[in-house]
């Protein structure tokens, strides 16, 4: 599969939505950052402000729930125009259950482990998932520098999803950036939200296109996607 690049809007102008919105036309996806202030340390928007999105863009909208019962609140999500919803396996009460409703609204479903949480114990999860996410930072804010201690984690998660002949799609989110994104691909992540890389550049769909050249780049090298 070819390299998918997501722009977070954590990093736009949110007075501006709609028009940074159009600003990355170019994208696969568009990154919605969902923070409640408890799960994380920062409050950000919600299913109003998604409904809206969704009216204003044609890109499809990939939101990341970084909040406390995503068992309760992520269908609303799938109902406001979300394509894919993320939610954290630490905070998920049913994380099966949950993919599965997620799956039947018709979202892709993503599930999404912090830093410190490992991939193994959640091996049997997999084929309940669209999308395993691999946080390459704490997850609440933006701008941080890329963990370079998560590529080793990427490598396992795509080795296991090859174990099990899986069409699972690997996305990494904290600091992805021109300087980080080819270890990430040649890892075996395939889908990459990137944010101030994006919209802090003059020309934020020419960041796009040039992410994903480099990210198409590393993964035509890769031995995980040679052995494809």
């Amino acid at each position: 599969m070819p390299a998918q690049i997501n722009p977070s809007i954590l990093s736009a102008d949110f007075a501006r939505l709609a028009d940074e919105a159009e600003a990355v036309g170019g994208a696969d996806w568009l990154h919605v950052d969902v923070m409640d202030n408890h799960f994380v340390p920062n409050l950000t928007l919600g299913v109003p402000v998604v409904e809206s999105l969704r009216k204003a863009t044609g890109t499809p909208l990939d939101c990341h729930l970084m909040i406390e019962d995503p068992d309760r609140w992520a269908p609303a999500f799938v109902e406001a125009g979300a394509g894919s919803v993320t939610f954290h396996v630490e905070a998920a009460a049913a994380p099966v259950r949950l993919a599965r409703e997620i799956r039947a609204k018709g979202a892709r479903a993503a599930m999404a482990l912090k830093p410190a949480t490992a991939i193994e114990p959640y091996e049997d999860l997999l084929p309940e998932l669209d999308m395993l996410l691999v946080m390459t930072v704490e997850p609440g804010f933006g701008g941080q520098a890329f963990l370079d201690i998560m590529l080793p984690k990427i490598r396992r998660t795509r080795e296991l999803i090859s174990r099990h002949g899986l069409d699972l799609w690997v996305q990494v989110d904290g600091g992805v950036s021109a300087e980080t994104i080819e270890r990430c691909a040649e890892a075996g992540a395939d889908v990459f939200v990137a944010g101030s890389a994006v919209y802090g550049a003059d020309d934020p769909a020419r960041a796009v296109a040039a992410l994903r050249a480099q990210a198409d780049a590393a993964t035509a090298r890769a031995p995980w996607a040679c052995a494809h």
